[in-house]
């Protein structure tokens, strides 16, 4: 019986990470071929296939998905027995990787990061911003902070609470809002671009963007309305929350990984750690602490 090569290892997770051979093969620096004869010797060795073989390229078996959350543990562990050979330091820990769009990014996970940084010592963070959701069933992350009205059948989580969407523009415009800004690429699914397509006639729409983040940027400079998430939109000195024919609009937040990776004591710890860090912050992704400061006396 043949025995596990380890470093098939490296081709593996290459191929789980990047989705293709083609893209693992440049990423090690070796031909088309070497890398399809690592990936059957794997596979041969370990009883059976990784992956799904489709148009879009190499998908991970959903019950694969401990088998490469396992492999990245062992490169992980012979990369430290590697350092403690050559006398250098092995306390960096693993890398825990959390995939969430540019909103969240940019906010409530930038804001939590030290704190969730010490509570998963010696083990590092790794934030992936996409607005494009990763696919997690090839592992791209360990864990998601995900707007979404539901989790897909590959994963598993908790909804921690709702994000709230309103209409805003900017104080100086007042009467002087001209036209809206858009939705498009990865966010063109939202609700509230759903919302203006069926309602808003395309000429009013001036431009757009596929990022949440920056249309705020280009409201701020701008004679336009543009719906946005209130934990942006109600953080902007410059912006104002304004009446309008569009609904608030309410979209679950979930904390979740992997289906098949559930078990693991490291994420759990992970997205318990976040959920409680988060838990000051969900008024501003709530839409409510506007309102709260509103009622004190102001912002």
């Amino acid at each position: 019986m043949h025995k596990l090569n380890w470093d098939d290892l490296r081709f593996v997770l290459a191929v789980a990470d990047t989705g293709s051979v083609n893209a693992a093969a440049k990423a090690l620096g070796v031909n088309h071929a070497t890398v399809l004869r690592r990936i059957a010797s794997f596979e041969e060795v370990c009883g059976g296939p990784v992956f799904e073989r489709d148009r879009s390229g190499y998908r991970l078996r959903p019950s694969r998905a401990p088998v490469i959350e396992a492999a990245r543990l062992a490169a992980q562990n012979i990369s430290t027995a590697e350092a403690l050979m050559q006398g250098r330091s092995s306390q960096a820990g693993k890398t825990l990787r959390i995939t969430s769009t540019d909103t969240f990014c940019q906010t409530v996970l930038a804001w939590i990061y030290p704190a969730l940084s010490r509570r998963v010592m010696p083990d590092r963070l790794s934030y992936l911003c996409s607005n494009a959701h990763l696919d997690m069933a090839r592992l791209h992350a360990d864990v998601a902070l995900r707007p979404t009205m539901t989790l897909s059948e590959e994963l598993i989580g908790k909804q921690i609470t709702e994000m709230r969407f309103s209409v805003y523009t900017r104080r100086k415009a007042k009467n002087e809002t001209k036209g809206w800004l858009g939705m498009s690429g990865a966010i063109e699914r939202a609700g509230p671009a759903q919302w203006m397509t069926r309602e808003i006639d395309p000429s009013d729409i001036i431009a757009s963007a596929d990022s949440f983040c920056l249309l705020t940027q280009m409201l701020v400079k701008g004679n336009a309305q543009a719906i946005l998430p209130c934990i942006l939109g109600d953080a902007s000195p410059d912006l104002m929350r304004i009446e309008s024919a569009a609904p608030d609009f309410h979209v679950p937040i979930w904390i979740a990984c992997h289906r098949d990776l559930a078990g693991s004591e490291r994420l759990q710890c992970l997205m318990d750690s976040m959920e409680k860090l988060l838990q000051p912050h969900i008024p501003a992704i709530a839409g409510t602490a506007a309102s709260a400061r509103a009622a004190a006396g102001g912002r």
